[in-house]
């Protein structure tokens, strides 16, 4: 009888098996074609804890080896806004934590704050090199476009709802943010930065002292070039921009604040003159670009005597008005409709009244208005009525008073003001409501 080879199975049994195995390779195909591969998969990164500043690795394309620090608030909303907020030269993600309102203001309104921190020696974001100033370039922009891809994908971020903020460095930061990847952010506000491109460098050094001094002038098309050269070809949306200055800064100095005013009215295409002009806090001038509301375009806020370190409590809180987050729902903006306005003025030796008509000539009625006119040279206003105005010479905004708010299609107001004069006693020649010309 013929030997049985060791291991080999008898052939009653080597059948039984081939017959097994005839039956379970159709399954196995079926599953296989039918199974993801794990390409195929999605990942979805685990959630950081929550109310605790966490440090999150491999987030993505980092070329220059940025750190990522994430607070989520234990209220975070579905689908959360995010909020960037980049800290200062010398700061780090985790100074930013704690020496600004962010995270507070998360628990409160439910958004995530990602605090991105600088390895390299000086502890400042790269905002000069010729990487850095373009969309997908490399450098520190694109790793902060990795974190916030990081928080989209892991909590089901509002892809509408990406903001970013910085101080000194971090607001330079802003700037750029905002130039590269204006489809990411929504809006921006920069605590005392200069404009995109301002710091642009090519020779590897991080400072640029032309800029930081000020003296780095351009016109606003030429402002506005540098930012769309950035991403060319880009038509969408562009975010608005909110910036802070202090007329004493010794660092980025104060002029830096009206250039960058000059490159984001022009990026956004709203006039330089501003469609209104208030006094918030003591000290303060802010002006509003584009619209007159509280997500206005541009807005800019000037500092009287506050030096480089100008972000105090309370100011976080006013950019997020600005974003948007602290409703929920759009804030409403008085709108600009057709109108048409008279002026003349009545003089005597070195003063003179002036009085305004202003003409809803829409088929709309206006729910609060802001006409906008410079005065001669020489002009300040001392007193005035049906309206306050705001600056006393210059650019001024007359802003309606409670009880002629609305202007309904065809109705008028008519305002009144008296000034001092050197000389010139004409009345203004140009008039803007809500930012928008008017005639007549």
């Amino acid at each position: 009888m013929p030997l049985t080879p060791r291991n080999t199975p008898s052939r009653p049994l080597r059948s039984v098996l081939v017959t097994l195995l005839a039956a379970l390779v159709p399954l196995l195909a079926a599953t296989l074609l039918t199974a993801p591969t794990a390409s195929a998969r999605p990942e979805r990164a685990a959630a950081a804890p929550t109310a605790t500043l966490t440090e999150v690795t491999d987030f993505g394309t980092n070329p220059s080896n940025l750190q990522m620090y994430l607070y989520v608030p234990d209220s975070v909303t579905a689908n959360p806004a995010v909020v960037v907020a980049v800290h200062y030269c010398t700061g780090s993600g985790p100074a930013m934590y704690s020496g600004t309102e962010w995270a507070s203001l998360a628990d409160r309104y439910g958004f995530v704050v990602v605090y991105p921190s600088v390895t390299r020696a000086s502890k400042c974001f790269d905002v000069s090199s010729p990487q850095a100033l373009k969309r997908g370039g490399g450098s520190d922009p694109v790793g902060i476009k990795s974190m916030v891809d990081w928080v989209t994908r892991t909590y089901s971020a509002d892809p509408g709802r990406i903001f970013a903020t910085g101080i000194s460095s971090g607001a330079m930061m802003t700037n750029v943010l905002l130039g590269d990847y204006p489809d990411v952010f929504s809006a921006g506000a920069a605590f005392s930065g200069v404009p995109f491109g301002c710091f642009a460098t090519t020779d590897g050094s991080e400072w640029n002292s032309a800029c930081s001094g000020g003296t780095v002038t351009h016109t606003p098309q030429e402002w506005g070039d540098l930012v769309r050269a950035a991403y060319p070809g880009y038509t969408g949306p562009r975010p608005r921009m909110q910036v802070w200055h202090g007329t004493e800064d010794d660092v980025l100095r104060y002029p830096n604040f009206g250039e960058e005013i000059k490159q984001w009215t022009n990026v956004l295409g709203v006039s330089q003159t501003p469609a209104a002009t208030d006094q918030p806090v003591s000290g303060w001038i802010r002006t509003r670009y584009g619209a007159t509301g509280d997500r206005a375009p541009v807005e800019a806020i000037s500092l009287q005597g506050v030096g480089h370190n100008l972000y105090a409590n309370g100011m976080a809180a006013r950019a997020l008005t600005f974003f948007g987050l602290d409703s929920s729902g759009p804030a409403p903006q008085p709108q600009p409709g057709a109108c048409k306005v008279t002026a003349s003025t009545n003089a005597w030796s070195t003063g003179l009244t002036g009085s305004v008509t202003l003409t809803n000539t829409g088929t709309t009625s206006v729910n609060g208005w802001q006409l906008g006119f410079t005065l001669p040279a020489g002009q300040t206003i001392t007193n005035g009525w049906g309206a306050t105005y705001a600056p006393s010479s210059g650019a001024v905004t007359a802003t309606n008073v409670s009880y002629n708010g609305t202007l309904a299609p065809n109705a008028g107001v008519t305002i009144g003001y008296q000034a001092n004069h050197t000389g010139n006693s004409a009345a203004p020649g140009a008039f803007t409501l809500n930012g928008k010309a008017c005639t007549g």
